[in-house]
């Protein structure tokens, strides 16, 4: 039995992935041994773990620009307090557009002067702030460039000569950005990329070793470039799904293809959203995600029948994060746009019922 799956992470991914990590489980390239048990230092590791980074990098378009990727652990979480760890100096600015920004500024704060250089919490995050004034003095500026729980998503970046830092844990590889203008950019994998357990760092070399703090080994970017993302064991299972994740993307079309598919998902949705007298969107139209799609019903006296719809048509996860409440239709790049429909013919049926 199908499930459509729009949860917000753990997240779907595509069913080709989920078989050939299967597989490898039981026996990874015909070696007798299966991936969770081969040596991370094997050729067969090393292999993948290089494919992963230099995808990484090519779909990003920044292959020979003075960047590295790496396959870390913590989760967004850590980089909250390692980006800070080895970028702050003196003082940085943050936008704060939800949840995670929020946790973000409270670590940074633990290394430096932070400024929040504007923030959408008057409205429970249900927009993101623009216009806002940008100290050319800071260390950096820090973005969420989609907040998952409210469903906002920025659109244009600041013009600013200030290094810029983004968390992208729930639009990396979603949409087309010139992402030469991020210095870092870090993303937990298990929206778009692969199973939860390692995320993605992508830095810019040139930025690091301006502070005058002593990094912990484990905590220090440089380390891990010198040791490419092998310091410590890393997460084997987690890194083998999301490069073949990014193999799947990059045969798809890359990100100037999958980038049209989100489009015609979120459009689909939101339409409904807009033409249903039953819903309401939550999140400002102009700075709508085309990621995580944020609703309401306009009388909470429907939501029995409404929640019952949804399970008789195997639609899971749509749930709303308990700080917005209502629902939430995650639609990452995995999402094939026919469980989409399914949760819009299901919008349609509960206006005929009630």
């Amino acid at each position: 039995m199908k499930k459509h799956n729009f949860s917000a992470g753990p997240s779907i991914l595509p069913q080709e992935v989920i078989k050939e990590a299967s597989n490898a489980i039981l026996d990874i390239n015909s070696s007798g041994l299966s991936l969770i048990e081969i040596s991370h230092r094997s050729k067969d590791f090393v292999e993948i773990m290089n494919k992963a980074t230099s995808l990484s990098l090519e779909l990003l378009n920044l292959e020979n620009k003075g960047y590295k990727a790496l396959f870390l652990q913590g989760g967004a979480s850590l980089q909250f307090l390692m980006t800070a760890y080895n970028l702050l100096q003196n003082k940085a600015g943050y936008l704060n557009t939800g949840s995670w920004s929020t946790k973000a500024i409270k670590e940074a704060k633990l290394f430096g002067e932070v400024i929040e250089l504007a923030s959408s919490k008057n409205k429970n995050f249900n927009y993101i702030p623009k216009g806002f004034d940008i100290d050319p003095d800071l260390d950096y500026l820090h973005l969420t460039t989609n907040n998952t729980i409210f469903g906002t998503q920025i659109k244009d970046l600041p013009n600013t000569e200030v290094p810029i830092i983004a968390d992208m844990s729930s639009d990396i590889f979603s949409r087309n950005i010139d992402f030469s203008k991020f210095d870092l950019i870090y993303a937990g994998a298990q929206k778009n990329m692969g199973p939860a357990g390692t995320t993605l760092v992508v830095v810019k070399e040139e930025i690091l070793g301006k502070v005058n703090r002593q990094i912990p080994s484990m905590l220090d970017y440089q380390v891990h470039i010198d040791k490419e993302s092998m310091f410590n064991t890393p997460p084997v299972f987690s890194v083998y799904t999301s490069m073949l994740t990014l193999k799947w993307l990059k045969e798809n079309g890359g990100i100037s293809s999958i980038e049209l598919k989100n489009l015609k998902k979120s459009d689909l949705i939101y339409s409904e959203i807009d033409s249903n007298e039953l819903f309401e969107g939550f999140a400002a139209i102009e700075d709508r995600s085309i990621m995580n799609v944020t609703f309401n019903l306009k009388n909470n006296q429907h939501k029995e029948i409404f929640d019952k719809m949804c399970i008789d048509a195997n639609i899971s996860g749509v749930n709303g994060h308990r700080s917005v409440g209502g629902y939430r239709a995650s639609i990452y790049n995995a999402m094939n746009i026919s469980s989409v429909n399914i949760l819009v013919e299901v919008m349609k049926e509960l206006k005929n019922k009630v």
